[in-house]
């Protein structure tokens, strides 16, 4: 809607150009001979206003984008600099242009090219001022007395708090996931959260999606993104943007970070690792849940209850309350029942941590039994 809002007042700015050049055209003295009465004036006035307008409105779309382009790397120039710096820097800004609109009195008298040179003196002494503003920030903060001087352990603390800062971009898949919303309310993950509007396109198609699974997990995503922004305890903005000459959802996040400085949070792998390579930091939720896991080394003793049969004779089933898959040897006959074990030894694997165990009082291993792990035995 503000898109199409923002393409109605370019085009009507646009019209309002094509009727001041076409009027500005059609009264050139070596113009207006040629134009037989009033109408064909006002006929073309009109057809010049409609043709600039047209172009306007065409070339709209990639307008605004340049535009939202620009102010973002411009925000996140600003956004980059110290405050200090921009205090002085205005500051230093300030002073100068004061003192060239002083100057600008006595150019203001000088015939022909008097107004030319106070616009130059203007730019010239403004633009000094900035630069040695900037340059200068601690003589000149300390002269006006308004802030004290920023020492280390002041810069230290704004680059930790621009790293909080930093926009957390939303991928479809952490959204769907939900575990997102748990994170933010318990204050694990600061700063603003970004859902682009390709992102949300997306969202919506899975929500429309024929198949009826596809269609709950996008229904459930929004859900979930709506939870999310009435909560008061986390900022979610979606912001307007695209990059139509880019066909993959996944090179725009990674473009977009870019652009904005910021992370990405996903569940994704290949996304994962592409934004990797492209140099991206990413939140991804899966390895922040095998991160919390709770350690466990061989040797320790634990309550579980078998619930199946291993893929192994005589192997049993159980699992931890995160979902951490424990493997008994001879727990097959304890199916249904909590029994005490004792673990053996505790693999990592690329799906994740893997526990095996033995009934606890077992001196021994079952004979016969081995530990199984991606195809690889591992005899007892």
């Amino acid at each position: 809607m503000i898109f199409r809002l923002v393409r109605i007042v370019i085009t009507l700015a646009g019209g309002s150009l094509g009727y001041w050049l076409s009027d500005l055209l059609l009264e050139n003295r070596l113009v207006d001979p040629l134009i037989p009465d009033g109408l064909m004036k006002y006929t073309l006035i009109g057809l010049g206003t409609l043709v600039v307008a047209l172009v306007v409105f065409a070339i709209g779309p990639w307008l605004i984008r340049k535009v939202i382009l620009a102010t973002d790397a411009v925000e996140n120039a600003l956004q980059k600099i110290p405050i200090q710096d921009l205090l002085s820097g205005a500051l230093g800004l300030i002073i100068g242009l004061i003192i060239a609109t002083l100057l600008g009195f006595s150019f203001s008298n000088v015939p022909a090219v008097g107004g030319y040179l106070a616009v130059l003196v203007s730019l010239g002494l403004g633009y000094l001022g900035l630069v040695l503003g900037m340059k200068r920030k601690d003589e000149l903060l300390a002269v006006f007395s308004i802030f004290p001087r920023f020492g280390g352990k002041d810069k230290d603390r704004t680059a930790k708090a621009e790293i909080r800062g930093r926009y957390k971009i939303l991928d479809t898949s952490v959204i769907i996931d939900g575990r997102i919303a748990d994170i933010c309310q318990s204050g694990f993950i600061e700063g603003i959260l970004v859902v682009p509007s390709f992102v949300l396109e997306e969202l919506r198609h899975v929500a429309d999606s024929s198949d009826l699974l596809k269609r709950s997990r996008g229904r459930r995503g929004l859900d979930i993104l709506n939870e999310m922004r009435k909560s008061p305890n986390i900022t979610v903005e979606v912001i307007e943007i695209d990059f139509e000459d880019l066909a993959e959802v996944d090179t725009k996040l990674v473009r977009l970070a870019q652009l904005k400085n910021g992370y990405i949070a996903t569940n994704d792998y290949n996304l994962n690792k592409v934004a990797e390579l492209q140099g991206v930091t990413v939140l991804n939720i899966n390895e922040l849940a095998n991160a919390v896991k709770p350690i466990v080394l061989p040797g320790e003793e634990m309550v579980v209850q078998v619930i199946k049969d291993g893929k192994e004779a005589g192997q049993g089933v159980a699992y931890l309350d995160d979902g951490t898959m424990i493997v008994v040897d001879g727990g097959r006959r304890f199916i249904g029942q909590s029994v005490d074990v004792l673990v053996t030894s505790v693999f990592q694997t690329a799906a994740g941590r893997m526990i095996f165990a033995k009934p606890r009082g077992t001196d021994r291993k079952i004979p016969g039994s081995h530990e199984n792990i991606n195809g690889v035995n591992f005899l007892g």
